[in-house]
């Protein structure tokens, strides 16, 4: 049998018989996901399926274990379950009834009460980490340390550039592959401006601007408490996604000014980071000489939502729309998807992550959001909150690349 029909018999029979299963589970996890107020106005937006037509690079199952159904509920988000290449062999939480329903919507037998069980299994390949955020560095770097690949839900690491250097080297080490699921990566705006920067249709960039507002009057329900006051530019990806996910490049220094907050979670005598700030603004300096400027935002109630636009010298984009030099733009609609697979939230991210991630596997190569991307991204928001507090003074930011 020649691999042309393999593909062929595996997309016709594996792909579309996922397809049955998934309409079942994913109405199953809609009729209880987590609204607006939870997620916020993006959390909740998907987007449009691309006109594409998906075909499997490989007839082989990634066995994945999943690890996380928390107020989120990202462990079956993203649908790993829906993949024709996927194999969810094992989920785990800390809470039984939580681990039960993740079992049922990724229709999977095998469960484990802990992280620290599930990633024992030598049965596993990949490894998705969809825990509380304060556990993602640890827990990736024990997933990388047993031999897994690992995906993560944002941020790479929490308010701790020791541990960002830790899974750094965790990753170099094991020659395991790392992704984090930052889904600003994959909003249209932010693919298309992607797409037209590798084209050369801006050029040097000289200006970028990346928000996330989310207004949070009362903290969102957390394990053990951890968004309770949280810093916000410790969970800065969803806006420096709009440089480092358009360009690659890294964020060199920054100064960085927070406001004091009305809100009564967010003043520091009553949370555990003493943070006093309901929004930090950051400006940062850019690897290629540039600026980039990135907000986050807790408490300014409005319009929500994480966006982002562009200036180069050869051409500028805010939204869908660009204003250039170049004439012939290279193709913006999203990669096709398995037709099992749905683009799901935040802007229609969640499976165009997790099909990078496995495709990324399939392939060996790289995913888009490596482990330099993800600790870029974040590792500056960490730098920043530091400036913060500090009345804006400007701090270098460590490199990986």
């Amino acid at each position: 049998m020649s691999p042309q029909f393999t593909r062929r018999s595996f997309l016709g029979t594996a792909a579309l018989g996922s397809l049955a299963a998934w309409s079942a589970g994913a109405l199953a996890w809609a009729d209880d996901a987590p609204d607006a107020k939870i997620l916020g106005e993006a959390g909740v937006k998907t987007s449009e399926r691309s006109q594409k037509i998906w075909r499997p690079v490989s007839d082989r199952k990634i066995r994945v274990g999943i690890v996380g159904y928390g107020v989120c509920k990202f462990g079956a988000a993203f649908g790993f379950q829906d993949h024709p290449n996927v194999t969810v062999a094992a989920v785990s939480d800390l809470f039984p009834d939580r681990c039960a329903e993740l079992a049922k919507v990724c229709r999977c037998e095998k469960t484990y009460p802990s992280f620290e069980e599930l990633v024992k299994d030598d049965s596993l390949e990949a490894v998705f980490i969809a825990t509380d955020a304060p556990s993602h560095a640890n827990h990736c770097i024990e997933a990388l340390r047993r031999g897994k690949h690992v995906a993560c839900a944002v941020p790479a690491v929490f308010g701790s550039l020791d541990e960002a250097h830790q899974l750094w080297e965790a990753v170099q080490s094991t020659g395991r592959t790392y992704m984090m699921f930052e889904t600003s990566a994959f909003h249209h705006p932010c693919h298309a401006m992607r797409q037209i920067f590798r084209a050369g249709g801006f050029g040097k960039m000289v200006y970028s601007e990346g928000e996330y507002y989310h207004y949070m009057a009362e903290p969102i329900d957390s394990y053990r408490g951890w968004r309770v006051g949280l810093p916000p530019q410790f969970y800065p990806t969803h806006s420096n996604a709009y440089y480092v996910c358009v360009t690659n490049g890294r964020f060199t220094e920054v100064s960085c000014q927070g406001m004091p907050s009305v809100i009564s979670h967010l003043k520091p005598e009553n949370n555990r980071y003493q943070n006093p700030f309901g929004t930090e603004i950051a400006l940062f300096r850019t690897s290629e000489g540039g600026t980039a400027r990135m907000a986050v935002s807790w408490d300014t109630p409005g319009h929500e939502g994480e966006m982002g636009r562009v200036r180069g010298q050869r051409g500028s984009m805010t939204g869908m729309d660009y204003a250039g030099l170049e004439k012939n733009l290279p193709d913006l609609d999203y990669p096709a998807l398995p037709p099992s697979v749905a683009p799901g939230g935040h802007g229609g991210s969640h499976g165009h992550l997790m099909n990078e991630f496995v495709t990324a596997l399939l392939e060996d190569r790289p995913p888009l959001v490596d482990i330099a991307a993800a600790l870029n991204m974040t590792v500056a928001g960490i730098v920043a909150h530091q400036s913060a507090m500090k009345d804006g003074e400007t701090l270098k930011i460590p490199q990986f690349a």
